[in-house]
């Protein structure tokens, strides 16, 4: 069993996963030596902060012991990606990659030995999914809420979409602009066949319906414009520019959320300025600071599932 994407994981396992979060959340000494004897590989293609310290002291605190290593480092970047994961796979029992490409993080599942779990990769986001729900769990004790998603429709976009209605939440999406490769036609039919899914035609959308439609919700949630590794890329920067023209009318700002009761999520690193301010960001930070720590939390109950036996059966017995 793989952690690829969400889309085919159904409520039953969804809630499996969220459910032992929450119990090894709320009583982390009795699953400390959980994993004793576990080995897990990281491999970054992509920068992280969050992913490497949410895994690393997860695998840790559950007793396990892991080995990262980076993409530039590794002979990943000059070997053939298959005969690399074949060797990888024969000296641990789980491997998390945050990889560029999804055929790339497709392709380490095909010929892994033991589980991969997908860290991120321009098509899915899914772990940050996880500790989203896990959010929205804790704050408000239920999933059956009202998410409304403002921003580029990428990786993240794709792994609510492919998670939150399963629960019996509902997205509405406002994405002015698509990540051509993070697009998944499969994934938006399940979602709007779900009935719990609205792509709201954002042309000509003045700020005071966009306006109306936040009252509505019990959360707003945006991502940055622009993918991190292209972020501060001077090639990359007339490209950048046409987005945050296009995107800077749907900023998360004091305007757009002022009177409304909506909570901001923001699966960070956050960009001031330019889809959500400042201001936004210190009124809500508490939420986005649990989210951003809930992904240590959602990740334990992966790894306790993914690698599950009747020792860690027995555990979530006690």
């Amino acid at each position: 069993m793989h952690f690829i994407n969400l889309k085919n994981f159904n409520r039953e396992q969804l809630e499996k996963i969220l459910n032992r979060a929450l119990t090894v959340k709320q009583d982390q000494p009795r699953f400390s030596q959980a994993l004793a004897g576990k080995k897990m590989y990281m491999l970054f293609e992509k920068t992280s902060t969050r992913t490497a310290l949410s895994f690393g002291l997860g695998f840790n605190e559950l007793g396990g012991t892991y080995f990262l290593q980076n993409w530039e480092d590794s002979n990943f970047s000059i070997g053939e990606l298959q005969d690399e994961v074949r060797y990888v796979s024969r000296n641990v029992d789980l491997i998390m990659a945050r990889l560029k490409l999804n055929e790339n993080i497709n392709l380490m599942a095909k010929y892994s030995t033991v589980p991969v779990i997908n860290g991120c990769c321009n098509r899915y986001h899914p772990c940050q999914a996880m500790g989203d729900l896990l959010t929205i769990k804790e704050t408000f004790g239920h999933y059956n809420i009202k998410l409304l998603y403002i921003g580029v429709l990428n990786n993240v976009f794709n792994s609510l979409a492919a998670s939150l209605p399963k629960l019996g939440g509902e997205l509405i999406a406002v994405t002015p602009l698509i990540n051509q490769p993070s697009f998944d036609q499969e994934l938006l039919t399940a979602a709007k066949n779900s009935g719990r899914f609205t792509a709201i035609n954002y042309d000509h959308l003045t700020t005071t319906e966009l306006k109306e439609i936040v009252r509505e919700v019990d959360i707003v949630y945006t991502d940055t414009w622009v993918d991190m590794e292209f972020f501060s890329n001077q090639s990359f920067s007339a490209a950048k520019q046409q987005r945050i023209e296009t995107m800077l009318p749907f900023q998360l700002n004091h305007e757009l959320l002022t009177g409304t009761k909506a909570r901001v999520m923001h699966d960070m690193p956050m960009h001031p300025g330019y889809e959500i301010t400042r201001e936004v960001i210190e009124e809500h930070l508490d939420l986005i600071l649990l989210q951003a720590e809930n992904r240590r939390h959602a990740e334990k109950g992966i790894l306790l599932t993914l690698l599950e036996d009747e020792k860690i059966q027995e555990l979530f017995k006690e």
